[in-house]
C-alpha cells in the first residue's frame, strides 16, 4: 500500500495512529492523507483511499480516554460505549457521519468537475481506540455505502477486511485513472505512474474473457417482412395450386378403394363363389344284436 500525506500536514495522534494501521497492509491501495477539497479547498478530509476496485473517504475520530465496551451508534442521537457518552476528540456540532457525507460529497464533485467518473463513492468513520482497548462490534453498517470502524495499529483486522471487500467489483481503476483522480484533488506529491503500477495497480483495464469463452452475439431479431416480388408471388401461388391437386388426388384415391372393396364384400348369386359345407349330423349310438343284420 502507498501511503502519501499532504506537504506540511499536521496529523492528530488519532490520524497518526491509522496511518500506521495502512502502512503495514499489502492490499494495492493508494492512501491520500490530510486533503483540501471542496470550493477553494474549503473542505479538509483526513483521508481518501483508492483501491482497484473504487474510491473510499475516511473520517478519523480518536478518543480522549480509554473506553471499552458496546458501541451503539445512532442517526441522531450521541454515538454511546456500554450507556456512556462516546468521548471523542473532536466531539463538535457536526457529527462523525455527517462530517463523512459532506466529505464524500465534495470529493464526488472535485473529480466531476474534473471530467472524471469516481463511480460510487464510499465512506467509513474510522474510531481509533488507545491500545488494549476493545470496542464492539470492530465494524457496523449504517447505511449501504457509509460504515463506522473500530481499529488502530495493534488491531486493525476490519479495517483491512473493510479495504479488501472491494474485491468484489471488477477492477476498473488503473494506474493513469488513480493518477489522474489525484492530481485532479490537488495532491502535488503523490506516486508516479510506475509506483503505482508496481503496488498493483493495472496499466490498462484486464481482459473481462481471461479464459477465452465465446462472446454472445448480438440478440436475435426477427426480420421484418417486405413486400413479396412478383417471381415470389408465382412461385407461391404454384405450390398452394400443387397442394389443393394433391388434396383432391388422395381424397379420389380412398373414395376408390372404399367402392372397390365395398363391390366384394356382397357376391351376385352364381358368381362361382363355393358355399360353405354343411356340418355333419350328430352321432347316435344304435343297440346291436348278435347276427342281426345292418348292424
Amino acid at each position: 500500500m502507498l501511503v502519501k500525506i499532504k506537504t506540511g500536514a499536521t496529523l492528530s495522534g488519532a490520524e497518526q495512529e491509522f496511518v500506521e494501521s495502512l502502512r503495514v497492509f499489502p492490499t494495492t491501495c493508494l492512501a491520500v492523507v490530510d486533503l483540501d477539497v471542496g470550493d477553494n479547498g474549503t473542505r479538509q478530509v483526513d483521508a481518501v483511499l483508492f483501491t482497484a476496485r473504487g474510491i473510499t473517504v475516511i473520517e478519523v475520530r480518536g478518543f480522549r480516554r480509554r473506553q471499552s465496551g458496546i458501541l451503539d451508534i445512532s442517526a441522531d442521537g450521541p454515538w454511546t460505549i456500554s450507556d456512556a457518552r462516546a468521548d471523542l476528540d473532536d466531539d463538535g456540532v457536526v457529527s462523525p457521519t455527517d462530517q463523512l457525507e459532506h466529505a464524500v460529497y465534495a470529493v464526488k464533485s472535485r473529480l466531476e468537475r474534473a471530467l472524471l467518473d469516481p463511480g460510487h463513492v464510499c465512506g467509513a468513520v474510522v474510531l481509533v481506540p488507545f491500545h488494549g482497548v476493545v470496542v464492539r462490534p470492530a465494524r457496523t453498517n449504517l447505511r449501504p455505502g457509509i460504515d463506522v470502524l473500530a481499529a488502530n495499529a495493534r488491531d486493525a483486522t476490519e479495517l483491512r477486511i473493510y479495504l479488501e471487500g472491494f474485491s468484489a467489483g471488477p477492477r476498473n481503476w488503473t494506474a493513469d485513472r488513480v493518477f489522474a483522480a489525484y492530481r485532479a484533488l490537488g495532491v502535488d506529491n503523490g506516486p508516479s505512474r510506475a509506483e503505482l503500477i508496481a503496488d498493483g495497480f493495472d496499466a490498462v483495464l484486464p481482459d473481462p474473457n481471461p479464459i477465452g469463452l465465446p462472446e454472445a452475439g448480438p440478440p436475435w431479431v426477427a426480420p421484418i417482412p417486405g413486400e413479396p416480388t412478383r417471381r415470389q408471388s408465382i412461385a407461391s401461388w404454384i405450390v398452394l395450386a400443387l397442394a389443393v391437386i394433391g388434396i383432391f388426388v388422395v381424397i379420389g384415391a380412398v373414395i376408390s378403394g372404399i367402392a372397390h372393396d365395398s363391390g366384394r364384400a356382397h357376391p351376385e348369386p352364381g358368381s362361382g363363389m363355393t358355399s360353405p359345407t354343411p356340418a355333419p349330423p350328430p352321432y347316435h349310438p344304435v343297440e346291436c344284436w348278435p347276427l342281426q343284420p345292418d348292424c
